[in-house]
Order: C-alpha cells, then sequence, then structure tokens
C-alpha cells in the first residue's frame, strides 16, 4: 500500500495555485488563439506562485485592518522580527523550546508588546495570550467558535488521529459520550488496582536505596501510570514495573554503570519498546506544531511519526481484537440464550470493554484508547514526578504533609477514597504543584469565525481576532503572573490554597487556576488524576520518610546552566532541573532522587 508522506500530501495540496496559471494559458492558446509560446506558460505558472502568495498577504492585510475598524478594535500588537515573515523570531522560539526554560522568549514579547501578542510567523496570525479573560473566551463563553482545526489535526492525526483530543464537533461530542459514563464514582476510585502497581513502586525504590544510588522517580513513575493506565483501560497492563531494579535506568555517576553494559536497551521487553516509541512519535508531533504549517517541507521524504507508530500499534491492535472478539462471542452467546453467571463481570469491565459496545471500528477504537493512555500516564507521571521534587526541596512541606498521612491513614494501612476526600494539605500540595508546573503548560485552538477580546489594558480599543487565527495560551505563564496570584506567585507554598490568599486571587477569579482545563473540553479524569496521585502519594509518604534530590545524578546536559540562576526570571533562577515539553512536561534526563525508609516510626 502506497503511503503518502506529509510534504507530499502538502505540496500536492499547495501548488494547485501554479496550475491555474497553466491552465489559464492553455485556455488562451486553444480556445481563444491568442499566441502564447511554450516557456511563457512554464514561466506565467511559476510566476502566480509569489503573485498569488503576495496578493493573498495583502488582501488578508487589508481585510483585516478594516474589519477592526468597522468593530472599534485593533489588531494583536504584532511580533517585529528582522528577517522576512519573522523568520527569526520562529528560529529564536525554537530555540528556547529545545534548550530554554518554558516560556523564555515569550515573555521579552510580552515585556514588549503586553500579555496578548501575536507571533505572526510566515504572515499567519499566530496569537498568544497569558490573560483569563481571553482563555476563559477559548475554553468556555464563546466555546464554539474555538476548534483544533484542520492544521491541528493533520500535524496530530499520526498519534491522535480522529481521538478525544484532535476532533471538533459532532465527532468530539461522539468520543466525549463514549467515554463520559466511564468516568463515574465506582470507576475512578479503584484503589486495589492502584495499590497493586504502588506496592511494586515501594519495592524497587527499597531495592535501589539498599545499592546507596539515586533512582530516576520520574521513569518510575512513568511506569507505574503505565500500567495502572493499561491495566485499568485495558485490561491488558504492559508490565513495565516487572523488572528487577539493577536494570531499572543508572544514575550518571553510577558506580554500577559496567554491569548494565552502558544503558538497558529499548528491545529488553514490550513495555520499553512501546514506551520508547510512544515518546518518540509525541516528540514529533509536537514538533510539528511548533513549525506551524510549513512543518510538512520537513517530512517530504518520510512520515517521521510512522515507524514508531508502527511499534504501538504492534502491541494496541491485538489488545483491540481481543476486545471486539469478546464483546461479540458474549453477544452470540446472549443471541442463543445462554446463560452466564455473575462473577463481578460489571465491575471488570474495562474502558475498552465499554468503547467496544458502542462501536467495532478498530480505527475508532485506537485512537480513543490512545488519546486516553496519554492523558492517564503522561500527565499523572508528571504531576507525581513534579510533586516529589518540590517535597524534596522543602523538608517542612513534607513533614507536615507526612504528618497528615500517619494521623489520617496511618503507616500500613491502605487509604480510601473518604481518606482522599478528607486530607487537605495534601490536595493543596497537588494543586501547588499542579499550578508551578502544569503538566500540559501550553494549548492552542483556531479561531473559526473572528473574534473580539477585551483589551489588556482598559485605556485602549478592544483586540481584534481574525477568523482563522491560532490563538494559542499558556496556564503556565498565567499561573505564575505576580498581579493574578500576588507577589510569591513564583514560590512553592501549598497555603496559598487554604489561607486568605485563596478568598482574594483564587475565588473571585477562578479562571486563573487551569490545570485540567475548563468548559466544555474540561478534563474527564479530573477527579480520577488527582484520586490516584494521591493514593499514591500517601503509599510513597508511609513507605519513606524523606526524598532528595540528587543533582550529581543528573547527566550535565540535563543540569540547568549556571546562567539560569544569574539572569532567569522567576522559577528559572530557583529550578533544580531541566523542563521538556513534548505534549505533556517532563524533566530533561529524569528526576533522580534518594529516599529514606520509613522505619519503626510508622
Amino acid at each position: 500500500m502506497l503511503h503518502v508522506t506529509p510534504g507530499v500530501a502538502f505540496l500536492a495540496q499547495n501548488l494547485l495555485g501554479p496550475g491555474l496559471g497553466f491552465t489559464a494559458c492553455v485556455l488562451g492558446t486553444r480556445y481563444l488563439s491568442l499566441p502564447i509560446p511554450p516557456w511563457a506558460i512554464a514561466l506565467l505558472s511559476l510566476l502566480s506562485v509569489p503573485g498569488r502568495i503576495v496578493g493573498g498577504i495583502l488582501w488578508t492585510e487589508f481585510r483585516d485592518r478594516r474589519e477592526a475598524e468597522r468593530l472599534g478594535a485593533r489588531l494583536v500588537p504584532r511580533a517585529n522580527g528582522k528577517r522576512f515573515a519573522n523568520l527569526d523570531v520562529l528560529e529564536e522560539l525554537l530555540g528556547h523550546w529545545r534548550n530554554g526554560y518554558p516560556g523564555d522568549g515569550i515573555w521579552d514579547l510580552i515585556d514588549t508588546l503586553g500579555p496578548v501578542n501575536n507571533f505572526n510567523i510566515l504572515f499567519a496570525n499566530n496569537i498568544f495570550t497569558v490573560c483569563p479573560e481571553h482563555i476563559k473566551l477559548i475554553l468556555a463563553t464563546d466555546f464554539d467558535n474555538y476548534v483544533k482545526g484542520e492544521r491541528f489535526r493533520f500535524a496530530m492525526g499520526a498519534v491522535l488521529g480522529s481521538g478525544v483530543f484532535n476532533s471538533d464537533g459532532k465527532m468530539w461530542q461522539f468520543h466525549r459520550s463514549m467515554t463520559r459514563p466511564f468516568f463515574n464514582r465506582d470507576r475512578i476510585t479503584d484503589f486495589e488496582l492502584f495499590d497493586r502497581h504502588a506496592d511494586t513502586v515501594i519495592t524497587l525504590i527499597k531495592d535501589r536505596m539498599l545499592t546507596g544510588e539515586s533512582i530516576d522517580f520520574q521513569d518510575i513513575m512513568h511506569r507505574f501510570t503505565l500500567d495502572a493506565a493499561t491495566d485499568h483501560l485495558f485490561g491488558s497492563c504492559v508490565d513495565s514495573l516487572r523488572t528487577p531494579s539493577s536494570l531499572l535506568p543508572l544514575p550518571y555517576n553510577s558506580a554500577y554503570k559496567h554491569k548494565q553494559g552502558g544503558e538497558m536497551e529499548e528491545n529488553d521487553n514490550l513495555a520499553m519498546q512501546f514506551s520508547a516509541a510512544f515518546l518518540r512519535a509525541q516528540i514529533v508531533i509536537a514538533e510539528r506544531e511548533r513549525y506551524g504549517k510549513i512543518w510538512p517541507l520537513l517530512e517530504i521524504f518520510s512520515d517521521r511519526a510512522r515507524e514508531p507508530m508502527e511499534v504501538v500499534n504492534r502491541y494496541l491492535d491485538p489488545v483491540i481484537r481481543d476486545a471486539v472478539g469478546r464483546y461479540k462471542e458474549k453477544k452470540a452467546a446472549a443471541a442463543v440464550g445462554e446463560v452466564r453467571e455473575k462473577g463481578g463481570e460489571e465491575g471488570e469491565e474495562t474502558l475498552l470493554d465499554h468503547l467496544v459496545t458502542l462501536t467495532s471500528d478498530t480505527a475508532l477504537l485506537r485512537d480513543e484508547t490512545l488519546n486516553i493512555l496519554i492523558a492517564a500516564r503522561d500527565t499523572m507521571a508528571a504531576a507525581l514526578s513534579f510533586m516529589f521534587y518540590f517535597l524534596s526541596l522543602h523538608p517542612s512541606v513534607l513533614a507536615r504533609l507526612r504528618q497528615e498521612v500517619l494521623d489520617r491513614v496511618g503507616g500500613t494501612r491502605r487509604p480510601t477514597y473518604e481518606d482522599v476526600k478528607e486530607m487537605k494539605y495534601l490536595k493543596a500540595v497537588l494543586n501547588e504543584t499542579l499550578r508551578l508546573l502544569p503538566p500540559v503548560p501550553f494549548n492552542v485552538r483556531e479561531c473559526q469565525k473572528g473574534a473580539v477580546w477585551p483589551s489588556p489594558d482598559p485605556s485602549q480599543k478592544p483586540l481584534y481576532i481574525p477568523p482563522g487565527s491560532a490563538t494559542a495560551y499558556s496556564v503556565l505563564m498565567m499561573h505564575t503572573r505576580t498581579d493574578l496570584w500576588g507577589p510569591t506567585a513564583h514560590e512553592f507554598d501549598p497555603d496559598r490554597f487554604l489561607d486568605e490568599r485563596l478568598k482574594e486571587y483564587l475565588l473571585p477569579n477562578p479562571f486563573i487556576f487551569l490545570p485540567f482545563n475548563a468548559g466544555p473540553r474540561i478534563c474527564l479524569g479530573q477527579q480520577f488524576a488527582y484520586n490516584q496521585m494521591s493514593f499514591m502519594a500517601i503509599r510513597l509518604l508511609q513507605s519513606f520518610s524523606s526524598f532528595t534530590l540528587d543533582t550529581d545524578a543528573f547527566p550535565p546536559s540535563a543540569r540547568p546552566p549556571v546562567q539560569w540562576a544569574e539572569k532567569g526570571r522567576g522559577r528559572k533562577r530557583v529550578e533544580g532541573f531541566r523542563p521538556q515539553i513534548v505534549l505533556t512536561m517532563s524533566s530533561t534526563g529524569g528526576m533522580w532522587m534518594k529516599a529514606e525508609g520509613a522505619g519503626v516510626d510508622v
């Protein structure tokens, strides 16, 4: 089967314009008897390309200014780069994405242009905001006017397909309605399932601590959330935690690396193949989004997402086929009146079992399960890693939180849903983690019909958003605005969710805190995430009395540069790791920690 690369598809679509010039010349020669030589036909066809582009740019510019004036508004302030089409702005922002701290480069534009600005790269409107009033319009009050859009779906389709995160309109509503029933209270409080995997995590950490070396806490959390997610969603666990602690990643300063022969081979087991391929595929589509509409030109000769997705699908496809087969057998048995005993079957139904009752389209099932897997695995692994990173830096917070755990649950009892509900400080620590380091720090929509946004400066005219504009926003940057959160906005202080600051800042304006999105697209799994993260945190704090960040265990390339502390702003000055953003945020090179056992005090 012929596979058309994204670049070829892009060129085929966008080079139809030159065909207009060629067609006009042919028609003029054949039907109007105009003496147009072949060389002129070729020349006019080529000239029609820049003419079409320049004409389109000039017309769009005129149309947008005229419409803004008609509405009593103004255009969003634009970045003024030094190179053609702001390509230097694109290059600088991409450099910051790869090597900088989240928000680098963008903060400079905000300082110059204000909290909402237009990157205007390649003459396309790329509008960016950190204003809660604008984000509220995008996510809630003007929801129908802001969509993922065709450009986003084309870039992300290789991984997300037509799933809930990559669809609009009726398709999005269909996916949402399919998954919503599964996130009821019975499903999101399956603490027995969490406990099975938490026990393995604790054993692996204890085994590594016996060696005196650090463990990559981020890696272990990724394994935990991957196993819990595949177990919970598919009923088919990849068992990434089922590996000896000696085969887990070793720290940079390890004395035992020779025993592993360097680094562990990815091909050692299916779980690592799946996990590594899934990450590579996400990196590809994240880079596509950052390059904007020209990304297909980088993939003319190959589809970079194809190979890793083949690995992912080799794992998923048999799982989906089995689920479809089980459902067909169940229906066939029911049709002939075969009676089966109920042995808790309803309680054991997975998300995939639920989905196959609604559709037998394997592509649709694969898309939806992958979308949910990203949300269930990557975001919670990131949040747990960042939470214990903060606890390692703030031992007084850790001690207070651990005391709450021991007072409520004790040192060995498995926590219940009611326990989690009553632990206010735990919820505050999680919220403060999600405020400073939200797992999804940036997001984007496309404005369909155009809009008028209120101006951040009330003395100026409102802002006109032309139709088709990309409208991006950052909850990470909004979460650390001192005018929204107070002078200590960059500091880790869970009490801000408990004391008078809650009433002063958050309650009057809830859209300043959006780790789970808002409006109709608010995360269906929000309470599931809180429950799973809370459960894992409780079990870890029952088993370990302290966690310490081991900066020497990080590879040198993963350590924050000295210049960050000297010249950085906000959290960049004090951060102990280098954030990396794919679709979600993580720590470059892992999150290396040491833990101390709880001893007899529990």
